[in-house]
């Protein structure tokens, strides 16, 4: 569950960033009243907190879960 939270925060940083590379606009600041608003800094500082726990991904066992149709 943790794990597609922070994947989800990483797409959404992700999109954010492409828009400000592509278009010159940061989405979450339109959203939010600027990129010194509160809200804005909280979402961006739990973007960060993702793309780091998304590190761990890189570094785990991915194990198989085996399916019905494969037994």
């Amino acid at each position: 569950m943790l794990d597609k939270l922070a994947l989800i925060l990483v797409i959404i940083g992700g999109i954010n960033w492409g828009s400000i590379g592509i278009f010159q606009f940061d989405i979450v600041a339109w959203i939010f009243g600027g990129q010194g608003a509160l809200v804005s800094r909280i979402i961006y500082t739990l973007v960060a907190l993702a793309a780091i726990w998304c590190i761990s991904l890189l570094f785990r066992d991915n194990e198989t879960v085996a399916t019905a149709d494969s037994h």
